[in-house]
């Protein structure tokens, strides 16, 4: 019982933190795994506790969207599978590689999603484009190349979330905003939904062969619902780009402690 409270006060309100994140840049798992970490479970066991959390994430961020889902069945019904298969199999690979591979690869994606987080921030200015109406076309219909190239970026971020996942939804977003006609706010609500699949996929593959830590899941999930509600609000009066700058230093920072951890076991 203490364990259980223990896991509600420090996952409750990281949670809630995860979930505000995720509404500024996708990035919830950036906060809620460093959470789980910090609440003693090992770095594997960590990620499909997280992966399992943020299913109520993709549930609530739907139940909200259907304005904006409403009339795109037909491109969700192309999303799902990829995504789905692509973390079926990232799952599985996660099983099937040592836990110290995971522990050692993982500053690197942390560390990557930063940049993705920095990129917009600090390129060169150019003309933002307005995003296209829905329904209409960018310039044409695509060749099966196109296509078959699009799925298949689809497919490895559905793998790469189905593994580990921190900035999934950042590379999920861009990929539909560069290759769809739909504008942002779609745009988010296929992502947010498409990749919630990814995520009940990779529960259900771990509920079977691996051990979710339900007690402290459920906890985080709670707050991850909360934040995800709360999270639009807070950004409309606050300007994003401190936030994402703040947001891409916790990452830096994490990620060269879990590099020193990982390969000098300091820490």
């Amino acid at each position: 019982m203490l364990t259980l409270w223990k896991y509600i006060v420090l996952l409750l309100p990281a949670g809630v933190l995860a979930g505000i994140a995720s509404s500024v840049a996708g990035l919830a798992s950036l906060v809620s795994y460093p959470a789980l970490l910090f609440a003693g479970i090992p770095p594997v066991a960590a990620n499909v506790t997280n992966t399992a959390a943020l299913v109520l994430t993709a549930v609530g961020s739907g139940a909200t969207s259907k304005r904006e889902l409403h009339g795109h069945l037909r491109e969700l019904l192309k999303l799902l599978p990829l995504t789905a298969g692509g973390s079926l199999c990232g799952s599985l690979l996660l099983l099937a590689a040592p836990a110290k591979s995971f522990e050692y690869v993982v500053p690197y994606f942390i560390f990557g999603s930063a940049l993705l987080i920095l990129w917009p921030e600090i390129r060169p200015g150019r003309p933002r484009r307005q995003p296209a109406a829905s329904g209409m076309k960018k310039g044409g219909r695509r060749g099966w190349v196109a296509e078959a190239a699009v799925g298949a970026a689809i497919f490895v971020v559905g793998a790469y979330t189905g593994y580990f996942g921190a900035a999934g939804g950042v590379v999920m977003l861009a990929i539909l905003t560069a290759t769809s006609s739909l504008g942002f706010a779609e745009c988010n609500a296929l992502r947010n939904v498409s990749l919630g699949a990814s995520n009940l996929t990779a529960t259900i593959v771990f509920a079977f062969r691996s051990h979710i830590y339900w007690q402290a899941a459920l906890p985080l999930a709670a707050g991850l619902f909360v934040g995800g509600a709360i999270g639009p609000y807070i950004v409309r009066r606050v300007p994003s780009r401190p936030l994402k700058f703040a947001i891409a230093f916790a990452a830096v920072a994490l990620s060269v402690f879990l590099f020193i951890q990982a390969y000098f076991g300091v820490g």
